[in-house]
């Protein structure tokens, strides 16, 4: 039996992110989707992009369908012509993009000694070299103009939200192609939040950990949701709305100092490790050691009379 879902709610008012333009690669299915939709029901004016028609349209009109004023853009975040159209939907008239999220990702398991050349290079392409192939080409709509001059504006800054994960805090079995496309995703959200900020462009990151309903979780861990759920220290699955709601936080004013940092978003998955003994054992142990503690040189002096 699979653990219940939980419902997360939204802290923020439903116009924080009022007048924000915003692209999200990766954005008809999964979390990519459910990021889309938190931003468009704060306020944001969306574009999902996605490499086919028929999902991508039928994404925007299920946003449009909440009162979300949304489209589409079909492309591969691996082509410049694909992402030069859909940042031009995203800024439609204004010419202005504030939220970039690149979300768009590929991954499989595989042994390494199994990993060909090509399915490597296919993960890295698309998970690494979209996140800067977008970064750059949204860079002139990101920008905003006479930043170092303008003390009083300093807080209208744009965001890139590179979406990243935990493969690579240590290693992951069968996973040596997305773990190092995702570290490369955190040095390139160092490097550009280091570059950009003075031009008024933020980069950060999100790394989500097992999250619930997504193709992700049914792909690398098919039939073990109830054993990752117990490997994660909160004892719950995530949700999408965990990570689309941890994106409308950094595209807000709340977010306007948070640059250059990946966000882990996971329950404290990555830092599992099984106990080395059971709780009620270790905590037998301790009392017996605080209990010899106490007597140590304790003792009432003899009366000398």
């Amino acid at each position: 039996m699979s653990q219940p879902g939980v419902t997360i709610s939204s802290p923020f008012r439903s116009d924080v992110l009022r007048g924000r333009r915003a692209l999200v690669t990766g954005g008809t299915s999964g979390i990519g989707y459910e990021i889309a939709r938190q931003l468009g029901l704060h306020g944001a004016a969306v574009t999902v992009m996605g490499r086919r028609e028929a999902v991508a349209a039928s994404a925007s009109a299920a946003l449009r369908a909440e009162g979300i004023d949304a489209r589409h853009s079909v492309g591969d975040v691996r082509k410049g012509d694909s992402v030069a159209a859909a940042i031009a939907t995203a800024v439609g008239p204004t010419g202005r993009l504030d939220v970039l999220v690149n979300c768009a990702a590929g991954n499989f398991l595989a042994p390494a000694e199994a990993l060909s050349a090509n399915g490597f290079r296919t993960v890295m392409e698309i998970d690494a070299s979209g996140v800067f192939n977008t970064s750059r080409a949204a860079f002139d709509a990101l920008k905003r103009d006479n930043w170092s001059e303008s003390a009083a504006a300093r807080t209208d800054s744009a965001v890139i939200i590179n979406i990243s994960a935990t493969l690579q805090y240590g290693a992951t079995w069968y996973q040596t192609h997305a773990s190092a496309a995702k570290a490369a995703i955190d040095s390139v959200t160092r490097s550009l939040g280091l570059e950009w900020g003075h031009y008024g462009i933020r980069v950060v990151g999100i790394a989500p950990g097992p999250i619930r309903d997504t193709a992700g979780l049914t792909k690398l861990v098919p039939g073990m949701e109830e054993s990752v759920a117990q490997a994660v220290p909160i004892l719950r699955m995530g949700e999408k709305a965990d990570i689309a709601l941890t994106c409308v936080w950094l595209a807000s004013s709340a977010g306007t100092y948070v640059t250059g940092e990946t966000v882990v978003v996971d329950g404290g998955q990555w830092l599992w490790k099984p106990p080395i003994a059971p709780r009620e054992m270790v905590l037998q142990m301790s009392r017996g050691v605080e209990s010899k503690s106490r007597g140590v040189g304790t003792a009432a002096p003899k009366s000398k009379l």
